[in-house]
C-alpha cells in the first residue's frame, strides 16, 4: 500500500514536472518550500478553510515575501530575489517590485507611454538625460527599462554614455562589444545582450570607450541603428552623459527625437538644468517631462 498522501504526491509530481502553477508547486521549484511542509500547509488550510498562502504564513512556514514571489510567477511578473542574479541591487525594480519607489517608477512608465510611446508608430526611442553627473540618470534608465519589460513591452536599454558607462555594471553584463563597436562598423546587432532573468529586456552596452564619442553618436549610423531597432522593440531607452558637461546628450536626444530630464533633489543646479532645456529645444527635441529623483 502506498503511504504517500494525495497532497504530497500531487505537489511532488508538480514540482518535478513543472506542470503546476499553484503557490505550493512554484515555491517548491524555487527551493522556498519542502514537499513535507507543503503537505502540512495543505492539511492546515483544509482544516481552517484558509487559502494555501494565508495558512503557510500563519504557520510560520512561509513569509509574505515568499507569497509575493509565487504570485509574481503565477501572473508572469518576473522579479528577482537577493543573491539570485548578477544584477546590481541598485536596480530596485528587479528586486523590490512591491515598494513605494518602484510603484512611482510604474507611474512614470505609464506617463511615458501616454505622452510619447503610444502617440505614434515611429516613437520608439527616448533619451534619459540630466544636466550633471550624480543626478541618477543611469539609475532611472535601468529601473525604467525593468518596469517596461515587466509590462511585457519588448524593451531595449542602450548605454550611449561613451564617457563613463554604467549599464553593464548595473546588469552584470560583458562590455566588450557594444554601441561604440556597432557605430564604428566593427559589430552588429549581435552585440545586444538579453537579460536572462527579465524576459523582455535587452541591453546594448557602451562597448570600448572611443576617442571620438560625440562624432560617433552624431553620425548617420546612430540614427540608422535606432530606425532598425525600432522594428524589433516597443521601447528603446537611451542613457546619456551629463548634458552640462558634454554635447553628447543633445546629440543623442536629437537622434531619439525626445528626452526625459532627471533632476536630483538637493543636488541639481537650476541654471544647468535650464541650459540643458535650452540646448534640447535648439535641437528640436521634444522634452516629455522632468523627473525629480529623491533616491
Amino acid at each position: 500500500m502506498n503511504s504517500t498522501s494525495p497532497a504530497v504526491a500531487l505537489t511532488d509530481n508538480a514540482a518535478r514536472t513543472g506542470s503546476d502553477d499553484s503557490i505550493g508547486a512554484i515555491l517548491i521549484r524555487n527551493g522556498r518550500l519542502s514537499v513535507a511542509d507543503a503537505d502540512k500547509v495543505m492539511r492546515f488550510s483544509n482544516e481552517r478553510k484558509l487559502r494555501f498562502g494565508d495558512a503557510a504564513v500563519e504557520m510560520g512556514i512561509l513569509t509574505d515575501a515568499d507569497i509575493e514571489l509565487a504570485l509574481s510567477r503565477q501572473y508572469d511578473y518576473p522579479y528577482l530575489l537577493a543573491g539570485q542574479s548578477a544584477i546590481s541591487d541598485e536596480v530596485v525594480a528587479a528586486y523590490e517590485p512591491f515598494t513605494a519607489r518602484v510603484e512611482s517608477l510604474r507611474a512614470l512608465r505609464n506617463q511615458l507611454l501616454w505622452r510619447w510611446f503610444e502617440t505614434g508608430d515611429e516613437r520608439r526611442a527616448l533619451a534619459i538625460t540630466s544636466a550633471e553627473s550624480g543626478d541618477g540618470r543611469s539609475f532611472l534608465a535601468a529601473n525604467l527599462a525593468v518596469v517596461f519589460s515587466q509590462q511585457h513591452q519588448r524593451t531595449l536599454l542602450i548605454d550611449a554614455d561613451l564617457r563613463a558607462p554604467r549599464q553593464h555594471q548595473l546588469f552584470g553584463l560583458e562590455n566588450r562589444a557594444g554601441l561604440s563597436g556597432v557605430l564604428a562598423g566593427r559589430s552588429g546587432h549581435e552585440a545586444i545582450q538579453r537579460v536572462p532573468a527579465l524576459v523582455d529586456l535587452s541591453v546594448l552596452t557602451a562597448g570600448a570607450l572611443p576617442p571620438n564619442p560625440s562624432e560617433l553618436l552624431g553620425s548617420p549610423a546612430f540614427g540608422k541603428l535606432l530606425r532598425e531597432l525600432g522594428a524589433d522593440y516597443d521601447v528603446i531607452l537611451i542613457d546619456t552623459p551629463a548634458g552640462a558637461e558634454y554635447a553628447d546628450a543633445q546629440v543623442v536626444a536629437s537622434r531619439a527625437g525626445a528626452a526625459v530630464m532627471v533632476a536630483h533633489k538637493n543636488h541639481s543646479h537650476f541654471k544647468k538644468m535650464r541650459d540643458l532645456v535650452d540646448l534640447l529645444s535648439d535641437a528640436r527635441v521634444h522634452l516629455v517631462g522632468t523627473v525629480l529623483n529623491e533616491y
